[in-house]
């Protein structure tokens, strides 16, 4: 795909990957998704201990610089639409099949020690500590981000609601033997549907305890909703920044502001091309 579309005066090329990468050598270091009962295992790309980096560079004649794709896509929505860097401290939650996060402090990507930072679905929203701490319980662990406010949970509120409200639109579609998913109650929501909008907005607030730890922990300028979430639009974004504003100590989170991404679907396509870029003007 790159041959294809290379010019002349190509500089160098950014990758995006949906794992854990250390980035000096573009080296995938966790090379699938936590098992899920959703997904009835783990995605896997066969990357690991491949020097990506290396590689490609040696094949294709010019710099490659390989991250995690939510790093990248962070890097996107700290950029405008002319691509100039407008925000220098941004947390993006990117909620598709999972919860995931990307980091842009000081205007570059933060990747921690190893490459892991950001990984924020797994960051424990809560537990039952009445006694002792219970025993993990395999990923995503229930009480964590990704547990209840990944795309999987929204199915499962999905699949409730067209139960319990037998005159909504998902119970029509759950009598006409179709399985009831996230994608149904977000249309079903936006089409004004009553229990589908309450679904959404019960996925909204719980995204917004994670966007408030996000503020507790990086005291950023603007944390950014990004992935399928973002298609739900106020429905789901309102109600994430009314109980992220509600939860973060008083004064932190009043010059923060909480927002849909700006990029869209292309977020990944426009970070990694940024990511690329940045890399060369910093050598």
């Amino acid at each position: 795909m790159i041959e294809s579309v290379r010019t002349d005066d190509l500089r160098g090329v950014g990758i995006g990957v949906p794992r854990i990468v250390e980035f000096e050598t573009g080296r995938v270091v966790s090379t699938s998704r936590p098992a899920s009962p959703a997904t009835n295992g783990a995605v896997d790309l066969p990357l690991a201990d491949v020097p990506l980096r290396q590689v490609l560079g040696e094949r294709l004649g010019v710099p490659v610089f390989v991250d995690n794709d939510a790093n990248v896509a962070a890097l996107a929505e700290a950029h405008d639409a002319e691509l100039e860097l407008v925000v220098a401290h941004l947390v993006l939650l990117t909620v598709g099949m999972g919860v995931a996060g990307g980091l842009v402090l000081g205007g570059r990507i933060y990747r921690g020690a190893w490459g892991a930072a950001g990984v924020l679905g797994h960051t424990i929203l809560g537990l039952d500590l009445a006694g002792a701490v219970p025993k993990p319980m395999g990923f995503p662990q229930p009480g964590s981000l990704d547990f209840v406010a990944s795309g999987h949970a929204l199915d499962r509120l999905a699949a409730v609601a067209g139960r319990v409200h037998p005159e909504s639109a998902l119970a029509r579609l759950r009598a006409r033997g179709r399985p009831v998913l996230g994608a149904d109650e977000i249309k079903a929501a936006l089409d004004g549907d009553k229990s589908a909008a309450r679904m959404v907005e019960v996925w909204g607030q719980r995204i917004g305890i994670g966007v408030a730890n996000a503020i507790h922990t990086f005291d950023p300028q603007e944390v950014v909703i990004g992935g399928d979430a973002a298609g739900a639009g106020a429905l789901l974004l309102e109600p994430a920044r009314r109980v992220a504003l509600e939860y973060v100590l008083p004064g932190l989170g009043a010059r923060a502001t909480i927002r849909l991404a700006r990029h869209g679907e292309n977020a990944g396509l426009i970070g990694a091309a940024l990511l690329a870029r940045c890399e060369l003007e910093s050598t």
